[in-house]
């Protein structure tokens, strides 16, 4: 069949035409993507010219879908120099950080992406932190960090260990991501670097275009101000109520005060939905704050009329029923929707697996109960990423019992020794199969673990404890440990499907944190609320069927707001 041809709308057709740098404020379903498409075209249409565009986002699904469409479309080949499509991290890596290394640092640059997870314990009897708790500059500690670990005592010691260990890191070259943004900010505010790199940049880049820019952290602002400032043009793109990455320093205001930086003719609108019914794009709206409603979305796309109601579904108690996880079944069911296109998400996977009466995570964190929990995950997981994350933790749980981590962290350990993913996936996803719960294979709970003591004994070093002593009896193993079936809903995080779709989804609010999110779609509470803008991220990505599950003593206060805006709602008691 012949793909129906692009028609622009009017929207649409000024992005694609405007030369120059340009601030797009779009809407969930927009149609960036086929926007960014057309506009490279556009740039590309006079020829080869030796320069390429720079394609950033901030999510690896976004870089895919738009990599997967340049080539569709024939505008991009393999390898794709001179442009770059990747994320906002890959290019400042690829271009400021590795070419150059780290100033006073012999060493290579190496990425160690999990550094803030090293664990501080300035000596035995301390309390071991997580680096991450310790600010980065100065050494000094958090106290939101310190008080959720529950530290009490004094913490000289821990902050004199922080700087001492970033020092170290720094000396042997291991950055994380916001280390790379600090080292990419300082060459290019160097006078004298900034000189040689704009006119470089200049030279091969004909435009940069950067999607997802609600994403953006203060440093990356400076950066995409310098391009500007360079002279090379930049396309921002951005959903500022989607702006959900605060715990990496996300901006919210500081995103609205950049956006006045550029002229009433370089900010440009999309407001139109090509995604969603009709229903969800204006309960899609609701979800926004108060001040940010002024416009409504149109449904513009091919399931603009699906008559289908938002469904909200109310549940009762303390926690999250898998009762949700059966209505919205039955719900994908009557539709013809296939259980794995259709997600429950909400902020914590483990918010989403409750939901759908997947094994209950009971904090325990011994080396039994987290093996059980990953293989759990591993096949409850419906999704590549969730599988990915789980093999990734049965992986790390072989590399403690073998003794290979030697205190560092995984991802150092994995830089360190030089192990590439398809060398010890194979061994994960074999034990990770051979440990999937059944009635079949085992009986019990302490039946799997045996097998599991038996399967992981060979790893040991040879000089240290037993595998009973490392792999204790958990009276808590049968909580992780459940039959899978053969084909569900995915349970996932609403970051993981950020700049996805799909036919249908389920957002699930928790108890702790629902009255606070409709406290603030209400207008009963001011401030800002990044708990909301996740909800309004996960309802974005439905097409036909969206479902919002939340505790019943606010969900007619949400089914209101939806209907105030004009959508179908319907209230549903489980």
């Amino acid at each position: 069949m012949t793909a129906k041809p692009f028609e622009p709308t009017e929207e649409q057709q000024r992005v694609i035409e405007h030369t120059g740098s340009a601030f797009i404020a779009a809407c969930p379903g927009a149609g960036k993507t086929r926007v960014m498409v057309e506009r490279a075209r556009r740039l590309l249409s006079d020829g080869p010219t030796g320069r390429g565009i720079a394609f950033l986002s901030f999510t690896i699904a976004a870089v895919f879908e738009l990599e997967d469409r340049l080539r569709r479309e024939g505008l991009v080949e393999t390898p794709v120099f001179p442009h770059f499509i990747g994320t906002f991290d890959a290019f400042l890596w690829q271009f400021l950080v590795a070419p150059f290394g780290v100033e006073g640092c012999a060493a290579k640059p190496r990425l160690i992406p999990d550094k803030d997870d090293r664990t501080i314990q300035p000596f035995a009897a301390a309390q071991a932190l997580p680096l991450g708790c310790f600010d980065r500059v100065t050494g000094d500690a958090i106290p939101a960090m310190i008080q959720r670990h529950g530290f009490r005592g004094r913490i000289n010691a821990h902050e004199t260990a922080a700087r001492n260990t970033r020092a170290r890191f720094l000396e042997r070259g291991e950055l994380d991501f916001a280390d790379a943004r600090s080292v990419a900010l300082a060459r290019l505010r160097d006078p004298a670097c900034g000189a040689v790199l704009g006119p470089a940049f200049a030279a091969r880049f004909l435009e940069l275009i950067v999607d997802e820019a609600q994403d953006c952290n203060p440093v990356d602002l400076e950066i995409i101000t310098w391009f500007r400032a360079a002279g090379i043009p930049v396309k921002v793109i951005s959903d500022p109520n989607q702006a959900i990455y605060g715990f990496r320093g996300g901006v919210t205001r500081e995103l609205g005060l950049f956006a006045e930086t550029f002229s009433d003719a370089e900010r440009l609108p999309m407001n139109g939905n090509f995604r969603s019914s009709r229903h969800i794009t204006k309960g899609v709206v609701a979800l926004r704050a108060p001040n940010m409603r002024a416009v409504i979305d149109e449904a513009l796309g091919e399931h603009r009329e699906e008559p289908t109601a938002v469904q909200i579904l109310s549940y009762s108690g303390k926690g999250v029923p898998s009762t949700i996880g059966t209505k919205f079944r039955e719900l994908a069911a009557a539709m013809g929707l296939a259980p794995r296109d259709c997600p429950v998400v909400s902020a914590t996977r483990r918010t989403g697996a409750n939901a759908l009466g997947h094994p209950q995570d009971s904090g325990v964190r011994d080396l039994s109960y987290r093996l059980a929990a990953a293989v759990s995950d591993f096949h409850f997981s419906f999704e590549v990423g969730g599988r990915k994350e789980a093999l990734v933790a049965v992986h790390r749980i072989m590399l403690e019992l073998s003794g290979q981590m030697g205190g560092k962290t995984y991802h150092q350990h994995l830089v360190d020794a030089d192990v590439a993913p398809d060398a010890w996936r194979p061994e994960a996803l074999a034990l990770a199969q051979a440990l999937r719960f059944s009635p079949e294979r085992f009986a019990t709970a302490d039946a799997w673990h045996d097998e599991a003591r038996r399967l992981l004994a060979p790893l040991l070093p040879a000089d240290g404890q037993s595998i009973n002593q490392r792999l204790r009896r958990n009276g808590d193993l049968k909580k992780a440990l459940a039959v899978a079936p053969a084909s569900g809903h995915p349970a996932r995080t609403i970051h993981s499907v950020k700049g996805m779709e799909f036919p249908a989804i389920c957002v699930v609010m928790s108890p702790s944190t629902a009255k606070g999110i409709v406290d603030f779609l209400a207008g009963d509470a001011g401030g800002d609320n990044e708990e909301a803008r996740k909800i309004y991220v996960g309802a974005s990505r439905a097409q036909r069927l969206l479902a919002v599950a939340l505790p019943r003593t606010q969900a007619p206060r949400l089914r209101d707001l939806i209907m105030g805006i004009g959508g179908a709602v319907e209230l549903v008691a489980l």
